[in-house]
């Protein structure tokens, strides 16, 4: 898919908070590619995206794209929300954080497809997957084997 310029990219994602420090993960998504930033001079992992290292404050940052695959750190189950495409709250719907495999340190939140809301636990291992929301692709998680003791 050619780069999208950034008017296209707010319209392909419409309600999204696109800014210049996160565009770059936006056209990730647009390519189904996780991008997470990291460090080029110290190597830190942060997200959400930020113009500087929290750790060692270089500008040198750069997205990076992830395999998306980690142990899932936090789950909740929203039973109401605003209304948002995609989403039932009938049955509760699964928000987890997850500590990625590929960028130590950082957690990426999202929701778990494809499971029973009771197999969804903590240290449950997820790989990443995609799904379309409002006609763009969304990162979402499924469960991948067994709990992490």
């Amino acid at each position: 898919m050619p780069d999208v310029d950034d008017s296209e990219l707010v319209l392909r994602f419409p309600g999204e908070p696109i800014t210049h420090d996160n565009k770059a993960q936006y056209r990730g998504r647009l390519q189904r590619r996780l991008l997470i930033n990291r460090c080029t001079a110290c190597g830190a992992w942060h997200h959400p995206p930020k113009p500087v290292c929290p750790q060692c404050w270089s500008s040198a940052v750069e997205a990076t794209e992830v395999s998306g695959s980690g142990v899932i750190h936090l789950a909740v189950f929203l039973h109401q929300g605003p209304p948002a495409e995609g989403v039932d709250y009938s049955t509760p719907y699964p928000v987890v954080a997850v500590d990625l495999d590929d960028a130590p340190g950082t957690r990426f939140t999202s929701t778990v497809i494809g499971a029973d809301n009771n197999d969804i636990a903590i240290g449950q291992r997820v790989r990443l997957d995609w799904t379309t929301r409002a006609g763009s692709p969304m990162p979402v998680f499924r469960l991948d084997g067994e709990v992490k003791k």
